[in-house]
């Protein structure tokens, strides 16, 4: 065992050296470097999740430590005391430094890495829709609640206008924000009515497309709070519909 150790720790001491040579920066650069460069490269609602999962305060062990004197513990660590984004993002972190070649090799292998359990997951039901529905007392957002019967994300349905509406092959279409895939979606009478209620030029929802989506969020939690609904979020109509 003591053998295997020491040449673990000479190979790192190999690896430090050949690293150091070919990048100067290797000997200083350390995680918060790495956190810092990956928002630059991302753009919209992606930066903006980037931001904020690097500001996780699970990962301040590591933001001062160099990248070439983490050991596997300090990632474990790291894991241990954050939450199922911390797992997420803390493996791209990884990765994004390998990719840039920052990092010789993985400091903990894809197969030792922790797996990701994450929470209980249900789709809204339609008794509790219902109840949102009546609840809400402002048109355009009880309206928003409404399209999501069409199961898009957040911003997508957010972001719809009147000029996706093609009321003579009564369907919808739009391209997706995340991925730019196109959508066609076909409407029947039930949300014929609902559109004909909502503006015939530029945006459906024009006050709430211009709200973050974590404020977009926090109100249907109070709605929910509210009515004593728990274990949904607006991503659970896309796990219904």
């Amino acid at each position: 065992r003591n053998e295997a150790e020491q040449g673990h720790a000479f190979s790192r001491r190999l690896a430090r050296v050949y690293w150091q040579a070919g990048d100067p920066s290797a000997a200083t650069r350390t995680w918060r470097h790495v956190m810092e460069e990956i928002p630059k490269l991302k753009h919209g609602s992606t930066q903006s999740r980037w931001q904020v999962a690097i500001a996780d305060k699970a990962l301040d062990p590591l933001r001062d430590l160099i990248l070439l004197d983490t050991r596997p513990e300090h990632l474990l660590r790291v894991l241990e005391a954050g939450t199922v984004s911390t797992n997420t993002y803390l493996r791209r972190i990884q990765n994004f430094a390998l990719g840039m070649d920052w990092l010789p090799c993985p400091i903990v292998n894809p197969r030792q890495w922790p797996r990701i359990r994450h929470g209980e997951r249900r789709g809204i039901t339609h008794d509790e829709h219902e109840r949102i529905v009546q609840r809400e007392v402002n048109p355009e957002w009880r309206a928003f609640f409404e399209m999501w019967l069409m199961g898009g994300s957040q911003n997508d349905v957010s972001s719809l206008t009147a000029e996706d509406v093609d009321w003579q092959g009564n369907t919808i279409s739009y391209r997706r924000q995340k991925t730019g895939t196109p959508v066609l979606f076909g409407f029947g009478e039930q949300m014929q009515r609902l559109l004909e209620s909502l503006p015939r030029q530029g945006a459906l929802f024009p006050r709430i497309v211009e709200l973050h989506e974590k404020h977009r969020a926090k109100h249907f939690h109070r709605r929910c709070r509210g009515l004593g609904i728990q274990g949904v979020s607006l991503h659970s109509y896309r796990y219904e519909w």
